[in-house]
């Protein structure tokens, strides 16, 4: 019988109270620093950088830009240069540098519209291959682009001429495991998952989980494809196992409700794939843990391969807030160490404890 003690502790470290609207919040690598995206009452928009010191979240810098910022990601700078790339309210993709951050060092117009969600991959040695940011919008396109490359994307994913445009929430690269193969998921308004596969140019998969996809991730984006989490607006979540795909079936997955309200983001400890953690509408956080079955695959009736699916446990679960949780990071040096904001104007650091027992 395990005492409550021995279970991982969420502990609000730090709490800030901010001026602004706050739509996203990312650790800067090899730092002890956060960045918080989002927009002012007056309608432009707003980066600040933090930075942890003695217990509190001292303001080192701050930036008001033309238009509010919905998302940013560090996923395609190198390590010197921890270039942050941000999507924004009126459709651009800019790269800022931190230092100097009154300019983008690039800037295109990515989108018609708002730019939901942004991932990249390639940089801070996490996958193999050229640097990529992936952008998904509210025009129904899903871009990817090179930042070498100037005003045209690499790819892009759109509806074909005479389909409805859906509202793309969520974008994830994955399966970036060596220098060609690359993919994309994708989850729209409407409940579908995209997989699209970049290096044939292909949409590998698709499925539809009835409900609007508001967050997918990989559990890691450089290595053949293990498992995927999508997160949809009541409360449920499905956790894909990426290894077995089936002709018909596609993939297994196991489906969890969780939060009474929509799963606003889910992140993975980059200490452990098999951890993750769900933020909801209701401003609570739960931490849980994949735990494989005994054989991921098995041979149907017709001697294919069908992937097995494994169960999820809930570790524990915190209430922050009474306003919904909208972003989550795990920093990617520090174990444990978390950052989140939510539409309470405020952002937090966490500290999750015995995430190394678990």
């Amino acid at each position: 019988m395990s005492s409550p003690l021995s279970k991982p502790q969420i502990i609000a470290h730090i709490q800030k109270s901010l001026n602004y609207t706050v739509f996203d919040s990312k650790w800067i690598p090899c730092s002890a620093k956060f960045v918080c995206l989002g927009n002012f009452a007056r309608g432009t928009g707003v980066m600040q950088i933090y930075e942890v010191q003695r217990g509190e979240a001292q303001l080192i810098k701050e930036v008001e830009k033309p238009k509010p910022i919905k998302c940013g990601t560090f996923g395609a700078t190198s390590l010197q240069q921890r270039h942050i790339a941000t999507g924004d309210f009126d459709g651009n993709l800019n790269i800022w540098n931190l230092e100097m951050p009154e300019l983008p060092v690039y800037t295109v117009k990515a989108h018609k519209e708002i730019v939901n969600s942004i991932d990249a991959v390639g940089g801070l040695g996490i996958g193999d291959g050229a640097p990529e940011i992936v952008t998904g919008s509210r025009d129904g396109t899903v871009k990817v682009w090179d930042p070498r490359q100037k005003d045209s994307p690499v790819a892009n994913m759109e509806p074909v001429e005479g389909e409805t445009k859906r509202d793309c929430w969520t974008v994830a690269f994955g399966h970036a495991f060596n220098d060609q193969d690359r993919c994309v998921c994708a989850g729209y308004d409407n409940g579908d998952i995209k997989l699209f596969d970049l290096r044939n140019m292909s949409l590998r998969w698709e499925t539809n989980i009835k409900n609007g996809v508001c967050c997918v991730e990989f559990d890691r984006k450089d290595i053949n494809m293990n498992k995927l989490v999508a997160t949809s607006l009541e409360g449920k979540f499905q956790v894909f196992d990426m290894r077995t795909q089936h002709p018909t079936k596609g993939f297994a997955s196991v489906s969890e409700k969780a939060h009474k309200s929509t799963i606003w983001q889910v992140r993975h400890l980059p200490q452990n794939r098999d951890i993750f953690m769900t933020a909801g509408g209701a401003g609570n956080i739960h931490l849980w843990k994949y735990e494989y079955p005994a054989q991921r695959s098995k041979k149907d009736s017709d001697d294919v391969n069908v992937g097995v699916a494994g169960t999820v446990n809930l570790l524990q679960n915190v209430t922050l807030s009474t306003q919904p949780i909208a972003s989550l990071d795990w920093s990617p040096d520090k174990q444990g160490l978390c950052v989140c904001s939510g539409f309470d104007q405020s952002v937090r650091v966490l500290i999750v404890t015995k995430l190394n027992t678990v």
